[in-house]
């Protein structure tokens, strides 16, 4: 059993109650079958005391004597199990099954109609006894005639029953469960549907939840829906805010740039180095955080959406080929053309376009970029011939709160743009050594379940 699984829990709650109801009816039919025996029995013991007090006469010394003759041949065996005596205190008769044995007397003995109880009985047995006192004779003496039998029998039906009932609510139960388990896999199924809306909202802030709920379900999809609402409009704020402020600072940028040139051409040009320094760093900055803008747009308008990375590579490779960097190295391009990835082609430019121009920057003679589908999703691979980033540094860098340019020389802001818009798109981007010599950064989307 899973922890914290509601469906085993309710599963496990209704076999439980199950258990226990049928446990309870369990002793209540063993009751009711006793019940039903004993009366059934006491019933045959009555008619067989009325039958001998049909055949009862009295001797003129006042002993009771029985003239019927009784068929059920349990009485004419020792310890036969029934057993019946007439008794007065001037003597008594008794069944032959009773050998020397005698039924005790009750303390007070019934006059109006038949009385049950369960008492000692001969060897050793307990039995089942009815008893009545009456009078053959209007003026002769009162006769107890007693009839009974040993609860053996009694016992033994009362055992089988158990037995075989148990057995029955046994496999009562087994059904019941399995009904129960089903009732709340079709109770939960809706949930099901909560969580593909919630794994949409993952994705992408512009999803809402599906209206096609139960009603105990529509107020949580209602309430998550505005929820999401508001999530995107503080995300759509947010980036406007970070847009504003990147636009905002490029006019200062440029004129910090201006001042720049004119420190050189006053002859300056240390402090002119240094300022231009601080100037293109603070602009790599920018246009990071404007890309990240862009993509992050690009993501919600574009939801599911796929790209061919064929055709992004070969444009993004035919711009590099025209730079410094670009003429001196090869690049092999292994993609093929009906390969797609669950991205837009803003996204995948953006993230695409950051990789190769970092391993551009830091190629020797050859870059490689590959990819296809995998076991459970899809790859994009970008490596080089360059020096490379130690282990070490490489999961220190890709480490959570941890910024990419911080990472070591070498390998900067670009890998950390990319990064995120990968993590952006629902990728994950790992990197390590590639068999060229360099880095290599594997960018993965894994399949949706189901």
């Amino acid at each position: 059993m899973r922890r914290g699984s509601l469906r085993w829990r309710l599963i496990a709650g209704g076999m439980l109650a199950i258990l226990a109801a049928l446990v309870v009816a369990w002793l209540a039919m063993i009751w009711l079958f006793d019940r039903h025996i004993v009366r059934r029995e006491t019933a045959e013991l009555s008619r067989t005391g009325e039958a001998l007090a049909a055949g009862l006469k009295l001797k003129p010394d006042g002993a009771p004597v029985v003239q019927a003759a009784l068929p059920d041949p349990r009485l004419s065996r020792p310890a036969g199990g029934l057993y019946w005596q007439v008794s007065t205190p001037q003597g008594a008769d008794r069944s032959v099954s009773l050998w020397d044995q005698a039924l005790g007397p009750p303390s007070v003995a019934p006059v109006k109609e038949w009385a049950s109880r369960v008492a000692a009985g001969p060897f050793d047995d307990e039995i089942l006894l009815v008893e009545r006192s009456v009078r053959p004779d209007r003026g002769g003496p009162a006769v107890l005639i007693q009839v009974a039998s040993d609860q053996k029998a009694l016992r033994a039906a009362r055992e089988s029953f158990g037995r075989d009932l148990a057995l029955f609510l046994a496999a009562l139960w087994t059904v019941l469960s399995a009904a129960a388990a089903l009732q709340v896999t079709l109770g939960l199924s809706p949930l099901k549907r909560v969580r593909e809306d919630l794994a949409r909202l993952r994705k992408s802030p512009s999803a809402r939840m599906s209206e096609v709920h139960p009603l105990e379900i529509a107020p949580l999809a209602e309430a998550i829906n505005a929820l999401a609402e508001a999530r995107e409009g503080d995300l759509a704020r947010a980036r406007r805010r970070a847009g504003d402020l990147a636009h905002g600072l490029k006019t200062p940028l440029a004129a910090l740039a201006a001042q720049s040139r004119r420190a050189r051409e006053a002859g300056a040009a240390e402090a002119a180095d240094g300022l231009d320094d601080a100037i293109a760093a603070v602009g790599a900055a920018l246009e990071a955080e404007l890309a990240r803008a862009r993509a992050a747009a690009a993501r919600e308008t574009t939801f599911a959406a796929e790209s061919a990375p064929a055709k992004v590579t070969e444009r993004l490779i035919a711009v590099l080929e025209r730079t410094a960097e670009g003429e001196r190295l090869i690049f092999d391009i292994d993609l093929a053309d009906d390969f797609n990835v669950p991205a837009s082609q803003d996204v995948l430019t953006e993230i695409l376009g950051a990789l190769i121009e970092n391993a551009a920057r830091y190629g020797r003679r050859r870059v490689r970029v590959s990819g296809g589908p995998i076991a459970r999703g899809c790859c994009l691979v970008v490596e080089d011939d360059g020096p490379g980033l130690d282990e070490g540094r490489a999961e220190a860098a890709l480490a959570r709160g941890a910024r990419l340019d911080e990472a070591g020389p070498g390998h900067g802001l670009g890998l950390a743009i990319a990064r995120d818009l990968a993590e952006a798109s629902g990728a994950a981007l790992r990197m390590d050594r590639s068999p060229l010599g360099g880095l290599r950064v594997t960018v993965q989307w894994e399949a949706p379940p189901g």
